[in-house]
């Protein structure tokens, strides 16, 4: 093409692609380039390094990968033997020593070691055999006994008897002082360990083991037993015996009248109520008489 005359040829305003690149040098501190640091917070925030987890950290971790139904099951299983644990430990078991009763200071001898324990023999108790009229005259009753701790009631009675305080029992009416042989009427839960009774045959061996603890803390040593009852009492579930302790003292002979009785009262464990009266006292044994009659469930 034919450029037009007198005038300047054509010229682009940038360069062609052929023109070379032009160098430029930058000075050292242009070379440096500032990075910025990543944002500190917001979605891309860079995740803290974990902390470093102890033993007690990586416990707790572990705990926390265990299903849940697993946890509960641990946690029954923990809770079953501390209960165990605890039953042995209240009930350890059949010793009348566990709660032998605490002594005044005008107490006579300790309880004998010898009558009552495990190893004496007793006659098998008669599974059938009323409650006899004692001797002497009845002490008057002048009022009733409720023992919130153990769910039973019974005659208060009157002169010569007292309502002391005698540990381990929750409630006892004394005579004179607390020393061998006793003169009591008391009444504590059974201290001996056994199944929930069902039968009068399981109230009445129950009974019996009553009468034996009673043996080994109430009367001298050496004592003979011989039963003079054994039937239900006239209310409620449970069992009575009667017997006669007969032992040496002072060179002589000598015997008390008592009663054991087992009551089912609605506890865990079934009352027991305990009384004795010496020969010494035995113008009151018909007093005996006055308990069986009025003993029942509060």
């Amino acid at each position: 093409m034919a450029h037009n005359q007198g005038q300047e040829p054509y010229q682009p305003s940038y360069d062609a692609p052929t023109t070379p690149f032009q160098r430029v040098e930058l000075s050292p501190a242009d070379r440096t380039v500032n990075v910025p640091m990543p944002p500190t917070a917001g979605p891309f925030r860079t995740p803290p390094a974990p902390p470093r987890r102890g033993f007690v950290g990586r416990l707790v971790t572990g705990i926390g990968d265990v299903p849940i139904k697993a946890v509960y099951l641990l946690a029954a299983v923990i809770a079953t033997v501390l209960a165990v644990v605890a039953i042995f430990a209240l009930f350890s078991g059949d010793e009348p020593n566990a709660i032998e009763p605490q002594r005044a200071q005008d107490s006579g001898p300790a309880p004998a070691s010898g009558a009552g324990e495990a190893g004496v023999a007793l006659a098998p108790v008669p599974e059938s055999l009323a409650f006899p009229a004692m001797a002497g005259k009845a002490s008057k009753v002048i009022g009733t006994v409720v023992d919130k701790r153990t769910g039973i009631s019974y005659p208060k009675l009157g002169t010569p008897w007292a309502a002391k305080s005698f540990a381990p029992f929750a409630i006892a009416q004394r005579v004179g002082k607390v020393e061998l042989p006793h003169t009591m009427v008391a009444s504590a839960p059974l201290p001996v360990t056994a199944d929930k009774p069902v039968t009068s045959a399981d109230y009445r061996e129950l009974a019996v083991r009553a009468a034996r603890w009673s043996l080994r803390t109430q009367h001298p040593e050496d004592g003979t037993v011989t039963w003079t009852a054994s039937q239900k009492p006239v209310k409620g579930k449970g069992w009575i015996v009667g017997f006669k302790v007969d032992y040496t003292l002072d060179g002589e002979r000598h015997s008390s009248q008592a009663l054991a009785a087992v009551i089912e009262a609605g506890r865990k464990k079934p009352a027991m109520l305990l009384a004795t009266i010496p020969d010494s006292g035995k113008s009151h044994w018909r007093d005996l008489n006055t308990l069986v009659k009025g003993l029942r469930s509060a």
